[in-house]
């Protein structure tokens, strides 16, 4: 292949069979020079427009109205172009009214019809409006990207008012005229909504979710809904897409993990709306077996808003310790089954003394805070009871029977990965494990120790064994099994801690058993020379190459900056749950790649939708510059460049080809 700093030689290069092929591959819709001539111009013009650009976010913890928004809003990005297009011309409330429409356009349209005296007026000024905003987001891209986007029904109005300027006197009369005709033929609302949906699309070139989209939140299976609606997406997968993925591919362990969170959360409407997951055997079991138990420290963590009644409340504990002590029973089962996993410390309910109400943690005897336990048998702790049995049976078979889990897990796998590179960035959720001198950390994945970019492309095979029906059943099983590992191993880059402390969470009033050790990759990262290491084992190059992951919150209020290591790693979690807003004091960020720099931006809380079409309020958003580029960001210096100057090269080489008399030398 030619490359565009290589003469092209006489005709004396010999084609080689595979190059011949794909020659004629190429000829089939490049028929003749013309035909391939003007595609290698067509290239050539998209290689120096602007990239795209691309938003990083990570830990949405279910959080769909405030990620819904973001996504609206394009982090902000929408209203400052329509700042800079309208900021002589528009009074700040119109601004914010504008920007309101392009966000939500069907509800704030029935606002204003309920409100505006002048619709007809109303209509040919926002037409006007909307128009110049597409255009300013769509300027960016190829006219063949931009009528991709476009709705069919109204591709080519859209594209006349897109190309012509009411300012032209000869055009003025025509523009107006498109616009009038909108408003007579009552097509005006559809219109709006088409344009606002299309300058949100446009707006996000890229998307992409460095994990955990399931936790807490109400809403992680809407915004798995929100996303199988779009192509322009990627994601890496956390710790809690990890256990969700495990418990749909029927991990017991798994399935009772994921059911104690939604409890403790008071978080049913992912499970039972959402999934159609059948809670009621667990219901009667714990009715039955905890009927005189309050299970007070099993009470749901609910925030100050949130109302439930105190029948509720205890319903919801007894179902939460249920489940819990049936999650130690499932997790001693895989413990036993898999000793190299090195988690024998998580085996607590054989170090009970049941008479004294103790358990031992090392080498201390601590006080339970509870301890009634009408299923575990001191003799054989770790033995489910029949009741257990079925019930456990039951709850696999609603999660592996479930059509909207398996949808949804087939989107994880289609468009997820442990970890992506694009445009010099190395992304992942949490975790490279490394040694305490910096070395990168030699881990057993089946029968090999890999390290770095091996293990985690080891991980990734053995987590879609688990949905791979071409596989044997043992290796399908063995994979299935090793989610747990990946939800809470030491050594499991999802998590990379010294344990996960449920139990003493649960049990213990000392809070020195609660702490979690983490790995070393969490104090290295912070030096220029460790991610260095990191990124040349992933092959990342590039002049400005970065680290992007997510997992720990960053703890903004208390002044700890998610840029690290000179600005070679920048850490995105920043607390979107409403559980950590506490602790960020903040919810949220955003990495923004434009073509111009990277920008970080931190989010407020948000209200609701209703709250923001109601008073055109916004995600109070600040947007800091974290490195800004000598030079515009063009297509040809992307991965995408790449390909296109691969193909560039494929073309020019067609064309010697046609002009060889389509010879086997060139």
């Amino acid at each position: 292949m030619t490359t565009n700093n290589t003469p092209i030689p006489d005709n004396d290069t010999v084609i080689t069979a595979p190059h011949m092929r794909v020659l004629e591959l190429l000829s089939q819709n490049y028929p003749d020079a013309s035909a391939a001539a003007s595609e290698i111009i067509n290239l050539e013009a998209i290689l120096n427009l602007p990239k795209g650009t691309e938003h990083f976010v990570a830990d949405l913890h279910g959080e769909h109205e405030a990620f819904s928004h973001i996504l609206r809003n394009a982090s902000g990005n929408i209203k400052r172009k329509v700042n800079e297009l309208f900021y002589s011309s528009m009074r700040t409330e119109e601004i914010s009214q504008l920007c309101t429409l392009i966000y939500y356009p069907g509800r704030k349209l029935v606002q204003v019809r309920n409100t505006e005296k002048d619709l007809k007026n109303f209509y040919h000024i926002t037409l006007h409006r909307l128009v110049r905003v597409l255009q300013e987001v769509s300027s960016k891209y190829t006219r063949s990207k931009v009528r991709k986007s476009l709705p069919p029904e109204y591709a080519y109005i859209i594209e006349e008012l897109l190309h012509e300027t009411p300012d032209a006197e000869d055009k003025q009369m025509y523009y107006d005229r498109i616009v009038e005709t909108i408003i007579s033929t009552g097509q005006a609302d559809h219109f709006i909504q088409a344009i606002c949906r299309v300058i949100q699309r446009l707006s996000i070139d890229q998307l992409h979710i460095l994990g955990d989209i399931y936790d807490r939140g109400q809403g992680a299976h809407l915004i798995l809904d929100m996303l199988r609606t779009k192509s322009n997406f990627d994601i890496q997968w956390g710790n809690h897409d990890a256990l969700w993925m495990g418990a749909a591919a029927g991990n017991e362990a798994c399935i009772a993990n994921v059911i104690r969170i939604s409890l403790r959360y008071d978080n049913m409407n992912t499970l039972e709306d959402g999934y159609g997951i059948n809670l009621v055997p667990l219901v009667t079991f714990a009715m039955e077996t905890y009927s005189e138990d309050p299970c007070k420290i099993f009470e749901p963590k609910v925030g100050p808003t949130d109302v439930l009644s105190q029948k509720n409340r205890a319903l919801i504990a007894k179902m939460h310790k249920a489940i819990a002590v049936i999650q130690w029973k499932l997790e001693a089962a895989l413990i036993n089954r898999y000793p190299d996993w090195g988690m024998q410390s998580r085996l607590l309910l054989d170090k009970i003394d049941f008479e004294k109400g103790t358990v031992r943690i090392g080498d201390t005897d601590y006080p339970m805070l509870d301890t009634s336990f009408p299923t575990i048998d001191p003799a054989d702790p770790y033995r489910l009871t029949p009741e257990e049995k079925e019930l456990v049976q039951k709850l696999v078979h609603s999660f592996t029977m479930s059509d909207k889990l398996r949808d949804h897990m087939l989107i994880f796998l289609s468009h997820g990965s442990l970890y992506k590179v694009q445009n010099s960035n190395l992304m992942f959720h949490a975790s490279i494990p490394l040694n305490e001198d910096g070395t990168l950390r030699d881990i057993k994945v089946g029968r090999r120790k890999v390290r770095g970019k091996q293990l985690l492309d080891a991980i990734e095979r053995q987590m879609r064994y688990a949905f791979d029906e071409n596989v044997s059943d043992r290796t399908r099983r063995t994979a299935t099994d090793f989610y747990l590992y990946l939800w809470c191993g030491p050594d499991s880059p999802l998590f990379d801690k010294g344990a996960m402390t449920t139990f003493e969470r649960y049990f213990v009033a000392d809070k020195a058993t609660h702490h979690e050790e983490k790995g070393h990759y969490y104090t290295l990262r912070e030096r220029a020379d460790i991610c260095d290491m990191i990124l040349d084992d992933f092959g990342v190059t590039g002049e400005a190459r970065h680290i992007i992951n997510g997992h720990v919150p960053v703890k903004a209020a208390k002044g700890e900056s998610p840029i690290k290591a000179d600005g070679r790693l920048m850490v995105i979690d920043g607390g979107f749950s409403k559980a950590y807003h506490n602790t960020t004091g903040i919810a949220g960020y955003t990495l923004v790649y434009h073509s111009r720099c990277f920008q970080l931006v931190q989010h407020e809380p948000f209200t609701s939708a209703e709250e923001a079409v109601r008073n055109a309020t916004d995600i109070v958003s600040t947007a800091n510059i974290v490195e800004m580029h000598s030079r515009r960001i063009r297509v040809r210096d992307t991965d995408k460049g790449k390909l296109l100057q691969s193909r560039i090269n494929e073309l020019h080489d067609l064309l010697r080809w046609y002009a060889a008399g389509r010879s086997t030398t060139l």
